[in-house]
């Protein structure tokens, strides 16, 4: 299909001028309505703009191609306008775009668009090419250009397909990006125009957003002297075991394509043995920086754990609204999401979900470290991080009663380990620190039982590593990381009850709102909300004892709770709009939740943002304990007061100055998310 039969001359404006991309946008889709390629020029505006909503179009260079596939479309078309004096795309370049292609295509249709902006994508890598179109005074010069350069194009392809015909290649690639297409194609381009220039036969394989194309044989691979990975997302390696392979990014070959080409002239090029793990190529011969192999590891836990997160809370969310709508908003107590069969279900069910959340960031984290034997042991290490050790001791014993029964070492144990009281729940934090450290054991067994006789291997991944790691990160969470954060708690409790009882309740409220936000339902969090409901029952016990509702000692009870309610409501929800306000510092993936993070911050489910925390924790806490202490700080300012647990929206009924309370909670969300707009950096 020629480039040329879907770009006509009314479909293109020359020497525009326009304001800003939003403005460029309508000066194309004005062309796609007057060459007669649309149906309904508002809703195809819609498909590009929600296309661009997910990662600028702008490709770098100074050329940008928008597409977008829409029921609006009546058939499938390509429009083009240059722009002398560069309008701002938002190019990960950061560079204004002068040529600007948008590309539409009829939904439901054949993906033959993508077949021409493939192609099109390829013949922009020519800067001489894009020159003379940025450079045309005519339409008809515009148009000549592009058929002169698609029909070198065709005939190069075709040289190609002879070469390889007749002899065997020697020489492979594979190009993949996570979005779009456009990285995919220019950097196969850069490949094969490098190896054209060296004189090599090369065949890469393009994974876009149409699929797989061009894809490597078996044969084929065991022919290669050298195979190129130019992949930014995970790809399936076992194909290429026993084979010379060099890893790169897109980026790495769409700029340094002759340097990828002389290293595998070099010979100096490692053979690849595969693990048995899908594994992501990011850099060259995979000599990732720490901090990038920290990231990559963690990402891949935080990765596994958000549909827990998201499927868990939103069933959450909708049992507090079923209990609401049955009329227990304001008399649920306790026990509100579960007051009948039906909420109790959901809250049963998404309880569940969420539990399970950390345990799989750890046990996702340790596969990534050390591949599938490090799952058992990541997720051992999450569970206790999760459950912490306080319900042992009355598991095993009952009460504290059987304690003094003990002697010696089990004494220690039960002292120390088990500890009967304090909150010793490490939460997600300490799923972080279980999941690398259990991937750090089994790489560490694998070591030291490397030289176990060949009959041993098959008991290793069975027997030797599960169950010595699963002792040995028990022993590491049991007596050190969740004691640890216990004794951390017992303090922040003491603290807590001082404030109050000073009548300190505005500094109370700051406080108790940053920690909502340090680790997002982890052991701080839970320690404010324990402190939270603590007040309320001391709230009741005080007005069983003659107590009025305005008494003071009574309001500072329920001021506390608001300030914990209103903390944990801004972190999801000041992320959420951050994600809308500055969608460069987030990545596709995690703009797409803002409405989940929307409905969880509502329903008082701070665990929304916790991939997001997990992620980036030295920009995001910040900036979310800096909201949340705010939003505490005027909650209790407001005097606003809270009588229920928990609920979120649906039980702001029992809110004293609910309008005040409201304006807390949305300057603290406002506040989170203009911080992590200037303190987060640009994702790619």
């Amino acid at each position: 299909m020629k480039i040329t039969e879907f770009l006509q001359p009314q479909g293109v404006k020359l020497g525009v001028s326009v304001a800003d991309q939003n403005a460029a946008i309508d000066e194309l889709i004005a062309l796609h309505n007057a060459a007669g390629n649309l149906n309904d020029a508002a809703a195809f505006k819609d498909a590009i703009l929600a296309r661009e909503a997910k990662g600028s179009t702008a490709i770098g260079k100074a050329i940008a191609v928008p597409h977008g596939k829409s029921s609006a479309v009546s058939k499938a078309g390509l429009t083009a306008i240059t722009v002398p004096a560069g309008v701002d795309y938002k190019s990960l370049d950061g560079q204004p775009s002068k040529l600007i292609f948008m590309i539409a295509a009829p939904e439901g249709g054949a993906d033959t668009h993508l077949e021409v902006l493939s192609k099109l994508m390829t013949m922009l890598m020519d800067d001489n090419f894009t020159q003379k179109l940025i450079a045309a005074t005519s339409v008809d010069e515009f148009m000549k250009v592009i058929d002169e350069k698609e029909t070198e194009k065709d005939k190069e392809v075709a040289a190609k397909a002879a070469s390889s015909a007749s002899r065997s290649l020697n020489l492979l690639a594979v190009t993949a990006c996570p979005t779009g297409i456009a990285h995919t194609y220019m950097a196969a381009e850069a490949l094969e125009q490098a190896a054209k220039d060296k004189g090599y036969a090369i065949k890469v394989e393009t994974d876009g957003s149409g699929g797989a194309k061009n894809v490597l044989t078996s044969s084929e691979i065991a022919a290669a002297d050298v195979i190129i990975l130019a992949v930014d997302k995970n790809v399936e390696m076992g194909r290429f075991d026993g084979k010379r392979v060099i890893k790169a990014s897109t980026a790495n070959a769409i700029h340094n394509a002759g340097d990828l080409l002389a290293k595998a002239e070099s010979g100096n090029v490692p053979v690849y043995h595969h693990t048995g793990a899908v594994e992501s190529n990011t850099s060259i011969d995979g000599d990732e920086t720490l901090g990038r192999k920290f990231y990559k590891h963690l990402m891949n836990g935080v990765s596994h754990m958000l549909p827990f997160v998201i499927g868990g809370g939103i069933l959450v969310a909708l049992s507090f609204l079923i209990d609401t709508l049955a009329g227990y908003g304001t008399t649920g107590g306790g026990n509100f999401g579960q007051m009948i069969p039906l909420s109790a279900f959901f809250k049963y069910v998404g309880g569940l979900a969420m539990s399970l959340m950390v345990p799989v960031l750890a046990g996702y984290i340790a596969y990534s470290i050390a591949d599938r034997p490090g799952l058992a042991v990541g997720f051992t290490g999450g569970l206790l991080a999760s459950n912490g050790n306080a319900a042992i001791a009355g598991f095993v014993w009952g009460s504290e009663e059987a304690l003094p029964q003990l002697g010696g070492f089990n004494k220690f144990i039960a002292n120390f380990a088990f500890q009967g009281s304090g909150n010793t729940v490490s939460g997600f934090l300490g799923g972080i620190a279980a999941g690398f450290l259990a991937g750090a054991i089994v790489l560490w067994l694998k070591k030291i039982t490397s030289g176990f006789p060949k009959s041993l291997e098959g008991i290793k991944p069975v027997l030797i590593y599960p169950l010595c790691g699963v002792f040995l990160i028990s022993v590491a969470m049991c007596f050190v990381l969740n004691p640890i954060i216990g004794l951390i708690n017992t303090g922040l409790s003491a603290m807590l009850t001082a404030l109050s009882n000073a009548n300190m309740l505005a500094v109370l409220g700051l406080i108790l709102g940053a920690m909502m936000a340090i680790d997002m339902g982890g052991p701080i969090n839970k320690a404010a909300y324990v402190f939270g409901t603590g007040m309320l029952a001391t709230a009741s016990d005080y007005m069983t004892q003659g107590a009025q509702m305005n008494d003071p000692k009574v309001t500072a009870c329920y001021i506390a709770m608001a300030a914990i309610m209103v903390g944990g409501m801004v972190p999801p929800v000041g992320i959420a709009i951050a994600c809308k306000l500055f969608p460069k510092k987030f990545t596709e993936a995690e703009r797409e939740t803002w409405i989940t993070n929307i409905i969880m911050g509502s329903s008082f489910i701070t665990e929304g943002a916790i991939p997001f925390a997990a992620a980036d924790p030295i920009h995001v806490i910040p900036c979310t304990m800096i909201g949340s202490g705010i939003a505490g700080l005027l909650s209790a300012v407001f005097g606003c007061t809270l009588m229920a647990p928990h609920g979120g929206i649906f039980v702001f009924a029992t809110v004293g100055n609910p309008i005040l309370y409201i304006v807390a909670w949305l300057v603290g969300s406002i506040i989170t998310a203009v911080l992590l707009g200037f303190i987060k950096k640009n994702k790619e």
